[in-house]
This record gives C-alpha cells, sequence and structure tokens, in this order.
C-alpha cells in the first residue's frame, strides 16, 4: 500500500461513518448535541459547560476578550460567558476541543509536531475568519468562526490514523490537496454533523476558487487561510499566492481598505487565538 492508497482506504471508512475516534471525542460529541438541542437554553448550557473544567476556563476567557467584551466589563463566572456569548459561540469552543481531542493519542514526535502546527494555523485562520466575516464578507461570525475551527479536521483525523497507515507520511504535500483532502474531508465533517452550509463553504476552500473582494463563506476562509502567520503543515502554499505575497493581499471595503480593517482588528484576532490556544 502506498500513500494514495491509505488515503483511499481511509476515504472509504470515512464515507462509511466508520470512522475512530478517542473516547474523549465521542464524549465531547453528546456535549455538542446537547447543545444543538433548540431547547438547550442559556441555564442548561452553562451547567454542561460548568462540567468540563476546560470549556468552563475558556469560555470565561472568550468572553472577555476583545471580540466579544464591547463594554470592558470583565466577568468571572461562566453563567455571565454564556450569557454574553452565545450557544453558537459555545458550540465553535466545543468543536475547537473535539478536533484538538482527535489526535490527542498520537505519541510519534514528528506526527506531534505536525498536530501542535495544524491547531496553531487552525487557530489563525478561525480567529482571521471570525473578524473578516464580520467587518469585510458581513457574514454571521460565529458561522464563520465555526468553519475556520472546522476546516482542517481531515488533516487532524488523516494525521490520527498514521498508526494503522504509516504510509500516509511518504510522498509529496501536494498529495494530500489532491487525493485526501476532500474525500476523507466530507465523510468526517458529516459524521461529527456539520451543517451544509458550513460544509459547503469548507468544501469551496479545498477547491481554491475565490472572488476579490472577498463575499462567501469559502471566500472567506480561503482569504483568513492566506493571512495566516502559521502555514498549515500538509500542504504548501497555493500556486495562485505566494508566502510573501499572502502578507500584503489589500483591496477596498467600503471607504476603508482591507489592510487598516485588519490593522483595526489585530487585539480581536489575537485575543481570539489566545483563547483558542488555551
Amino acid at each position: 500500500m502506498d500513500r494514495l492508497d491509505a488515503f483511499k482506504a481511509i476515504a472509504e471508512q470515512a464515507g462509511r461513518g466508520e470512522l475512530t475516534f478517542p473516547a474523549n471525542v465521542n464524549a465531547t460529541l453528546r456535549l455538542q448535541q446537547a447543545l444543538n438541542d433548540p431547547d438547550c437554553h442559556a441555564d442548561a448550557a452553562a451547567r454542561l459547560i460548568q462540567a468540563n473544567p476546560l470549556l468552563a476556563a475558556r469560555s470565561v476567557a472568550i468572553a472577555n476578550s476583545a471580540a466579544y467584551n464591547r463594554s470592558g466589563t470583565e466577568i468571572t463566572s461562566v453563567k455571565n460567558a454564556v450569557q454574553r456569548l452565545g450557544v453558537r459561540t459555545l458550540q465553535s469552543l466545543v468543536a475547537a476541543l473535539i478536533v484538538r481531542q482527535i489526535g490527542s493519542e498520537v505519541t510519534n514526535p514528528a506526527l506531534k509536531q505536525q498536530i501542535n502546527q495544524l491547531w496553531e494555523h487552525t487557530a489563525h485562520v478561525a480567529a482571521l475568519s471570525q473578524v473578516i466575516a464580520r467587518r469585510v464578507t458581513r457574514l454571521d461570525p460565529e458561522t464563520a468562526l465555526f468553519a475556520g475551527i472546522m476546516h482542517e479536521v481531515a488533516g487532524f483525523y488523516m494525521l490520527s490514523c498514521a498508526g494503522d497507515y504509516p504510509e500516509i507520511m511518504d510522498g509529496e504535500p501536494e498529495d494530500w490537496v489532491d487525493h485526501g483532502e476532500i474525500e476523507i474531508g466530507r465523510g468526517v465533517l458529516t459524521r461529527l454533523g456539520v451543517p451544509d452550509g458550513v460544509l459547503q463553504g469548507i468544501e469551496a476552500m479545498w477547491t481554491g476558487l475565490r472572488a476579490i473582494p472577498p463575499e462567501t463563506l469559502g471566500d472567506t476562509l480561503l482569504l483568513a487561510n492566506d493571512l495566516a502567520p502559521v502555514p498549515s503543515p500538509l500542504y504548501q502554499p497555493r500556486a495562485n499566492i505566494s508566502e510573501q505575497g499572502a502578507r500584503t493581499i489589500d483591496f477596498l471595503i467600503g471607504d476603508g481598505s482591507l489592510h487598516t480593517i485588519m490593522l483595526e482588528s489585530a487585539e480581536e484576532v489575537r485575543s481570539l487565538y489566545s483563547v483558542l490556544m488555551m
């Protein structure tokens, strides 16, 4: 079996829904399902989050971040954090925990390094996506945050399978983009219950088709991906944009420009990134 055969085998398993997750992922998925219940209101959500110390700490931290604390009033309780954030932002925090847990049982140092870099990249893209959606594309920022968190989940799952399929560590970076990401990604995202609109936005990012200025969720993710200071370890920068060029992307938005918007939003991006890296 070579690398492409390994990708195909993992993709076929994912397509059938035969995914193997660590036990902690399954537990967190149940929490995600509870939060997805339309009858789950703020008090119930707060009780669910309080039962997980890590999520409790993250919810308070993100509620006090520059992106969500417009008034500057600090809060110290999970209940108040839930009231400020709303259930949808909590769903993104739970999604972030799920993505990180997928590779939590990997022990190989080289794989761990890739997983850690992939999460750094993911956290940057998620934080940038939230701000770009709110300030540039005028899309729902919570949907963009969630999509940014989920956009590399196929890569995390692929790396977690390296124990069973060591061949995935051989070959060229383009192999993943051309033969692994989309096929495996669809199965993993479907198994995790990602809404169709978000799945379509992530698929648009995978295909790499963009509009400038950006308009769609896929455009938002692509721009965030290009602006992220930490690249994904799974593939090289796309041919239509150099790593150096990504730092100089600019275009007019209303009376301003992308450059000025990102400068004004730098603290929001930094604060969101910091919470996701907790």
